[in-house]
C-alpha cells in the first residue's frame, strides 16, 4: 500500500508494524526526518516529493490519503492530478481511499465570515471561507502552551463529494463506497466527513 502525505508516519507506521508493506510520499523533508527517527521506520520506502507528481516504483493494491490532506492542494487541477497520480500507482482493481471533511459552507450564517470549529482552554479554531469561487478557505488556530498563545493559519481547498467522484472518473477510478467514518456509518446529507473508496477500472 502507498500513503500520500505520509507525514511523520502516524498511520503508515502502525500498519507496517502489523505486517503490511507500506510506502509513502511526503512533501516535507522535516516530517520525513521525524518519521525516520521512529522505531520500525526502516521498513518503509519513502519518496520526498509532491503527491501530484512524485512516483514510487512498483504498483499497489491500495493508495490512501487521510486527515483532510487532499485539501492542502489548493487548486482543482492539482487535486485532479492527485487522483491521476493515485491511479497511475494502482494495479487494475486497486483502490484509492480518501478521508476528507464534507464542506461546511452552508453552516455559516449570512453576514458571518466564518465558523468556530474548536473552542477550549488551550485551543481555538476558526475556519473562514474567503474565496467561494475557488473554494478556498483558511483554517486559523490559536494554541496555548506554557501560558503563551501562538497562532497558525493555512489555506485549504474544500472539495464536494460529487466533485471528487468526477475527479475519480477523469483518472479512471470509479466510486465503490462512501461512508461517514471508518466504522462504515451511512453517508447522508447531514454527514460532516467522508471516507470514499474508488476502484481502478480494469
Amino acid at each position: 500500500m502507498l500513503e500520500f502525505a505520509i507525514g511523520t508516519g502516524r498511520v503508515g507506521l502502525p500498519l507496517s508494524v502489523r505486517g503490511l508493506d507500506v510506502s509513502g510520499i511526503e512533501l516535507s523533508p522535516h516530517m520525513v526526518d521525524q518519521l525516520r527517527g521512529k522505531p520500525g521506520a526502516d521498513a518503509l520506502e519513502i519518496v520526498i516529493g509532491d503527491m501530484t507528481t512524485a512516483r514510487v516504483p512498483g504498483s499497489f493494491t491500495l493508495v490512501y490519503l487521510v486527515w483532510n490532506a487532499i485539501m492542502n492542494v489548493t487548486t482543482q487541477q492539482e487535486q485532479i492530478a492527485v487522483f491521476r497520480n493515485a491511479s497511475a500507482h494502482l494495479a487494475p482493481g486497486g483502490r484509492f481511499v480518501v478521508e476528507v471533511d464534507v464542506p461546511q459552507v452552508g453552516r455559516v450564517q449570512p453576514g458571518e465570515l466564518g465558523r468556530v470549529f474548536a473552542f477550549s482552554d488551550h485551543h481555538v479554531g476558526i475556519d473562514t471561507f474567503d474565496d467561494p469561487i475557488g473554494q478556498i478557505a483558511w483554517s486559523h488556530h490559536w494554541f496555548e502552551a506554557n501560558g503563551e498563545w501562538g497562532r497558525h493559519s493555512a489555506p485549504f481547498r474544500y472539495i464536494w463529494p460529487s466533485e471528487m467522484d468526477l475527479m475519480g472518473e477523469l483518472a479512471g477510478l470509479r466510486l465503490q463506497e462512501r461512508w461517514s467514518g471508518w466504522k462504515k456509518e451511512p453517508f447522508t446529507q447531514d454527514s460532516t466527513e467522508q471516507v470514499a473508496i474508488y476502484r481502478k477500472v480494469d
